[in-house]
């Protein structure tokens, strides 16, 4: 089954985010965690646990906010497509991986790099593993989400042009704006109008990755402060 293109869809705007999001506040509203369902047209899966990293659990969870926008975002969509959540609420010890992984790979790749260019490079996929609670990393919060989209019927991931957390320049998220290729160009405008109408704000470096009530969704979308810090205990709603 195949998406026909919809050529309503709007293109993806620029977005020029201002520098160190860490430095806005933040009045956490003390929401919990809640798990996304693993059944549905909204469902988790949990990419990392898959991967073995340490500590990832096989349960995506997010806070409560987070996860009655992503079904509005779900209503939103075609029935055609389902979301796929493959990252939410993340553990300290995994955005440390996460960032020591990302950063001997590049430097493997590209040994001439001096070791500030090598971070700087790393830093455009993953947070620095900070652990000053009034600058947490944005899955730390969670109030960040990476998702993808797949077809209802067979599970087949619709297309964006690279798998989702790809390391490569095509990522951002309006590379197939400035250099249009289809299916990619319609697929991702689809992913970002249905997830921004619900709220959230897109790290321009990725397709896949949305905030919402963290420090970086309040720099993006001009918010006074964050409304999610560290989640309170890591404990979850049931």
């Amino acid at each position: 089954m195949k998406m026909k293109p919809n050529t309503d869809l709007p293109s993806i705007p620029f977005v020029l985010e201002a520098p160190d999001w860490g430095r806005l506040p933040i009045a956490d509203n003390d929401e919990p965690l809640i798990p996304v369902p693993m059944t549905g047209r909204l469902r988790g899966h949990s990419m990392y646990f898959e991967m073995q990293i340490p500590e990832a659990a096989p349960t995506i969870t997010v806070r409560a906010g987070v996860l009655e926008r992503l079904q509005t975002v779900v209503a939103s969509l075609p029935e055609t497509v389902a979301l796929i959540v493959f990252d939410g609420y993340r553990p300290l010890a995994v955005q440390q991986w996460l960032w020591d992984n990302y950063l001997a790979t590049i430097i493997a790749n590209e040994p001439h790099l001096s070791s500030e260019e090598a971070e700087r490079k790393v830093r455009q996929f993953v947070a620095f593993p900070a652990v000053d609670p009034l600058r947490p990393p944005p899955h730390r919060t969670g109030g960040a989400v990476d998702v993808y989209l797949v077809e209802t019927e067979t599970g087949t991931e619709v297309p964006m042009g690279t798998a989702p957390d790809a390391i490569v320049p095509e990522s951002v998220t309006r590379h197939f704006e400035d250099v249009p290729e289809e299916p990619f160009t319609t697929n991702r405008r689809l992913l970002w109008h249905a997830m921004t109408s619900a709220g959230f704000a897109n790290y321009p470096g990725e397709w896949w990755h949305f905030e919402y009530g963290n420090q970086r969704w309040a720099n993006i979308t001009g918010a006074d402060a964050a409304v999610y810090g560290l989640p309170g205990d890591g404990e979850i709603g049931l």
